[in-house]
């Protein structure tokens, strides 16, 4: 069995409220037991829970871990007719909060989950005690072209399945990888898009990038302590804009760049990035 399909058989689901959708999200829980708040691990597009198999369970051996697969993505509900905006996974994020029972927690964010977690950070500061953000959408740093060009249904809709896994596959392994890119990575984050719901949802996530959804936010807003855990190569979320979240957040906020880490930091410097979380997150 491939490691992606025991994360997903390690999963459990609630529902949660999409402006009066009742939607189905699955996420994985561990260290229930443990003491302080739950760490909270939001995840970008088109990836899904599973760019935390190394992490999350890593830091539940000291505290309590949720990592969600966001509603269009992963296991969570993929079918058509409501919104996979940031704006809409804030109110599945505050759902599954409330299903945890969780008054505060510390987000980790990546990507667009990064754009998740500062929303709920400006809106709702005093439920989020720690806050770490890498490689995260801010501000006008988002969308991207690969990503635009997803979010059009009819090139959509004109992409074989094969051509579309040709399309994740440069994503997550081509261009600055090449050869070196995990094999287990790649295949765990292009499973959940085969078939066509999943393709559709695929492209429902991607025309939902509005960057209005940042531009909006309060950055002055956010009081939480607050790590920005960057990979320092990237081109698609370059560390500039993690630069002027330290400058303009109103919590004590810490830049820590790892060298020989693009996009996918997470993927590309799993020790060192479990590393600075134990350090920060305690």
């Amino acid at each position: 069995m491939a490691r992606h399909d025991d994360w997903t058989g390690a999963q459990r689901t609630t529902s949660v409220t999409v402006d009066g959708h009742q939607l189905s999200m699955a996420y994985y829980e561990a260290g229930r037991d443990n003491d302080g708040p739950p760490v909270v691990f939001l995840h970008g597009i088109p990836t899904w829970s599973y760019l935390w198999r190394d992490v999350a369970p890593a830091l539940a051996e000291t505290r309590h871990v949720v990592a969600p697969d966001l509603v269009g993505y992963g296991n969570s509900a993929m079918y058509d007719g409501f919104d996979r905006s940031i704006r809409a996974q804030e109110q599945a994020l505050g759902g599954l909060l409330a299903h945890l029972d969780a008054e505060t927690v510390s987000l980790v964010a990546h990507d667009i989950g990064g754009g998740v977690a500062l929303r709920r950070a400006v809106h709702e500061p005093d439920t989020v005690e720690r806050l770490v953000l890498s490689n995260a959408t801010a501000y006008d740093s988002w969308p991207v072209p690969f990503i635009n060009s997803l979010g059009v249904p009819s090139e959509m809709d004109q992409l074989s399945q094969g051509e579309l896994d040709e399309k994740l596959e440069f994503a997550f392994a081509g261009g600055l990888y090449g050869d070196e890119a995990n094999p287990e990575f790649v295949e765990g984050m292009k499973a959940p898009w085969q078939g066509a719901e999943a393709r559709t949802s695929l492209s429902r996530n991607a025309v939902a990038t509005n960057t209005s959804h940042t531009t909006e936010l309060d950055y002055g807003a956010v009081t939480a302590e607050t790590l920005l855990l960057w990979g320092a190569d990237d081109v698609l979320q370059p560390i500039a804009y993690a630069e002027r979240l330290a400058e303009d957040v109103a919590g004590d906020a810490e830049l820590t760049s790892l060298d020989d880490a693009y996009h996918w930091v997470v993927e590309d410097r799993t020790e060192a990035y479990v590393a600075h979380l134990r350090e920060f997150l305690g």
